[in-house]
């Protein structure tokens, strides 16, 4: 039995896949129930009288172009976000497995877990090394009982990144004993390659991207999990039919030019510019005691009076992320990278 089939639940295993009506471009379809005409106004290229490929492959072989992987080792899913609550209900059973998260950090992950009723292991950061990854702590605590490890790099809300080549030794160490599912989320903004080049060599590992940061599509609600094959083929068993509309499967095709990706790389570096002047701004506030390097499109900052500073940016119209809740992070918000001018408007409200 491959260590996939073993460390995934067996009813999963066990289950046969719902078979949506066979799907081939070109060919006249009386087999799915769907109405022959289409709406009026509906002006898709396909029709939205009709449903979409179910395996959208199309987009599934230009998110692998864009990412440089095979196109079975990728699922096209309603963002990272469904991705990582599929990965919990196919490895851990209820009430028996666990899911081990290094907060602070993305929240989504405790939750998928709860929902599914998996337990939580919880590793902290080491906060007075920079956010940095326990490795050693990490490795203690994966009992047999975890089967997902998920790392958050760059991580979210800190903002930093996480090391390679610890991240790689969990991996290994980890294999055929649990997945290590690292969130790149923010990578783009970062100066680090994806890890999803070293899944050939370390199959337990699986990353997930996003097009909602960099790509400036977070409307599309469209995520990326690269893994091993046999993983995709699992998860492919649970995802919902028809998951991705047929609007964003054109869409996003069509947006995902060479010119869109000529485009990204200029924004990006507009991003890290305008972090940068954000940064050396904040720090010279009174009301900012500090203000952590990122890697991402944010920046993460401790105030002597938060509450404070949430009411001016209010008072300006402006948001922030209230993230005193996070362990450690009693003192801090976390700032989005806008605009030059809407990055003006808060300093001069914290001023």
């Amino acid at each position: 039995m491959s260590w996939v089939r073993q460390l995934a639940r067996p009813e999963i295993v066990a289950l046969t896949a719902f078979e949506p009506a066979s799907w081939e471009a070109g060919v006249t379809r009386l087999n799915a129930n769907e109405l022959p005409w289409r709406a009026s106004e509906d002006e898709s290229l396909a029709g939205l009288n009709r449903y979409p490929d179910p395996l959208a492959r199309a987009l599934t072989a230009r998110l692998a172009e864009v990412y440089r992987v095979a196109a079975d080792s990728l699922l096209v899913c309603r963002g990272s976000d469904e991705a990582i609550d599929l990965l919990v209900r196919a490895f851990c059973r209820a009430g028996e497995d666990s899911v081990l998260i290094c907060p602070p950090t993305y929240g989504l992950y405790r939750l998928a877990a709860g929902i599914q009723g998996a337990k939580v292991v919880s590793v902290p950061l080491i906060a007075d090394q920079g956010f940095s990854l326990d490795s050693q702590a990490v490795l203690e605590r994966c009992t047999g009982e975890v089967k997902l490890v998920f790392l958050c790099c760059p991580n979210n809300p800190t903002g930093n990144l996480l090391s390679e080549s610890a991240i790689l030794q969990l991996a290994d160490t980890f294999a055929h004993r649990a997945i290590v599912v690292v969130d790149e989320a923010y990578i783009e903004f970062s100066q680090r390659e994806s890890l999803a080049a070293h899944i050939g060599r370390y199959p337990q590992l699986a990353v997930l991207r996003t097009l909602s940061k960099a790509h400036g599509l977070a409307g599309a609600r469209l995520g990326t999990l690269i893994a091993d094959p046999e993983v995709i083929r699992l998860l492919r068993k649970i995802i919902a039919p028809y998951a991705i509309p047929q609007l964003i499967v054109e869409a996003v095709t069509t947006l995902l030019s060479p010119l869109h990706l000529r485009t990204l790389q200029r924004r990006i570096a507009q991003v890290r510019a305008e972090r940068t002047r954000l940064r050396e701004a904040l720090a010279e506030l009174a009301n900012v005691t500090e203000v952590f390097l990122s890697e991402t499109n944010f920046l993460l900052a401790r105030f002597k009076d938060p509450a404070a500073a949430l009411s001016r940016a209010g008072d300006a119209r402006i948001r922030v992320r209230d993230v005193r809740t996070y362990p450690g992070l009693s003192d801090a918000l976390r700032i989005s990278v806008g605009t030059p001018g809407e990055n003006d408007r808060l300093l001069e409200a914290w001023t």
